[in-house]
């Protein structure tokens, strides 16, 4: 038998998956059903299968303890957090996190070893999670703000097909703050390769108004363009 002169460790995946609900960011939770943290809210997560993944570990991940499947969701790995006393578990214990993107709140179904799994608004959960999660979750959250500077990750919290207005609402709800519509509007039609018009329009919800054109995004949700779009001072 092979003995190593290391350490063994485990690895585990962790999920911070973000939408926007009615003017804002929330984040999926589930309350966990089992020690260590039994009863507490955390991120989505588990450990890696044999052979696995870290990227399909943290979709069947998802699958299992909220019901929500992952394969369309905008995904990518935010940070390995690996403090030696991070899990209350007698074996060490290295979560790779992972931050995605839905434009689809749906409602989430307990599984596996969940006990509960909803939506919750960021700012209402933060500062309540069990294990590193809140660590986890500040850096999901800053990483998705600057993203949204010089990428096309803000369309990925919508439907395929959106207008300006509903894009300038995911700004302001990741950032925090009100933008001035008419220079949201130009620097977003001065920024090259982000968006295409679909050549339809809507009416607005009010009924009242010209109607918006509607727009798709180009190309990937985390693939950087040339230049940065806004900056969240703006």
């Amino acid at each position: 038998m092979f003995r190593s002169e290391f350490p063994i460790f485990y690895v585990t995946v962790d999920v911070v998956l973000l939408a926007v609900r009615e003017g804002q960011l929330v984040v999926l939770v589930v309350r966990r059903g089992e020690e260590p943290y039994a009863g507490a809210w955390a991120l989505p997560g588990g450990f890696v299968g044999d052979g696995e993944e870290l990227v399909d570990a943290a979709r069947r991940e998802l699958v299992e303890e909220t019901g929500i499947v992952g394969d369309g969701l905008a995904l990518e790995q935010l940070k390995t957090f690996g403090a030696p006393d991070r899990d209350r578990r007698p074996h060490r214990v290295v979560s790779v996190a992972h931050l995605g993107v839905t434009p689809y709140a749906e409602t989430a179904t307990a599984g596996t070893d969940a006990q509960d799994a909803r939506w919750v608004p960021v700012d209402e959960v933060t500062g309540g999670l069990a294990f590193d999660h809140d660590a986890i979750l500040d850096e999901a959250r800053a990483r998705a703000a600057s993203k949204l500077e010089y990428t096309r990750l803000a369309a990925s919290f919508l439907p395929p097909e959106f207008t300006i207005a509903q894009l300038r609402g995911v700004y302001e709800a990741v950032w925090g703050l009100r933008i001035d519509p008419g220079n949201f509007q130009r620097k977003l039609r001065a920024s090259a390769g982000f968006l295409e018009s679909t050549g339809d329009s809507v009416k607005p919800a009010s009924g009242r108004g010209r109607p918006a054109e509607v727009f798709r995004a180009l190309g990937e949700p985390f693939e950087a363009l040339g230049a940065p779009i806004f900056r969240s001072a703006m």
